[in-house]
This record gives structure tokens, sequence and C-alpha cells, in this order.
């Protein structure tokens, strides 16, 4: 059996540090970004107990974490990572604004606490996050 390397394990436990803190202010720059695109205020939403804007949220959070952590497991460096979740961003970004377009009484509808809608979006932005993160594997 082989002693254990501490430099090895020093560099891996750097390396895991520096992914995540960065794959956290990531997650924290889309929750940012996303709350910023959306036209009604979730937390004041979900605060009043309403149901359909924290599915919504939860679910492009998700989305985006989803291929965050394709990115962090599949990227060849640091750079490369940070690349990847920009697009990842991008792309939830874009599902909402796509299903904006698609559904124009969406956001009211999310706002009014209608289920329907909102299930509809946390779909889409599910399957964006897990095709990401798929499509990221090279």
């Amino acid at each position: 059996m082989e002693s254990l390397d501490l430099s090895n394990i020093l560099a891996g436990a750097n390396g895991f540090f520096l992914h995540f803190i960065a794959a956290a202010a990531l997650t924290g720059l889309f929750a940012f970004c996303y709350l910023w695109i959306t036209p009604y205020a979730e937390f004041k939403l979900i605060r009043e107990g309403k149901t359909a804007p924290a599915v919504a949220f939860s679910a492009a959070l998700l989305g985006f974490v989803l291929a965050l952590s394709g990115a962090v497991a599949n990227s060849v460096s640091f750079i490369d990572m940070l690349i990847w979740a920009g697009i990842a961003l991008f792309l939830q970004v874009l599902v909402f604004v796509g299903l904006r377009l698609a559904f124009a009484d969406l956001c009211k509808r999310i706002a009014d606490d209608e289920l329907g809608p909102a299930i509809v979006l946390a779909g889409f932005a599910l399957a964006a996050g897990l095709l990401s993160a798929a499509c990221m594997t090279y």
C-alpha cells in the first residue's frame, strides 16, 4: 500500500476550494442576474407564501447548478470552467427570455401564483441545465 503524499492532498484541496468558492460566487451571480431579468419580486412573493415563484426560481437555480457542475467536472482549466459557466448562465437566461416571448403572460401568471406556467418554466430550465452539462463533456 502506498503512503499518502501530503503535497498531492494539499494541491487537491486547493483546487477543490478554488473551484467551490468560484462555483458559489457564480451561483450567486446567476441568482442576481435571474432576479434582475424577471419583472416580479421573487423573494417578496415567496415571503408572501406564493409557491409558483419559488418553483420557477428554484428550478432555474438548479438548472444552472447542473450545468455548472458539468463545467467544473469537465473543464481542463479554471479559465475553461469560467467560460463554460458563462455559457451555462447565458443559456438559462435565454430559456427564460424564450419562454417569456412564447407565453406573453408567463410572468404575470407566475406572480399570480399559478403553478402551471411555473412548472413549464421549471421543466425547461432543468432540461437546459441537464443538456448543457451533458454537452460539456469532451
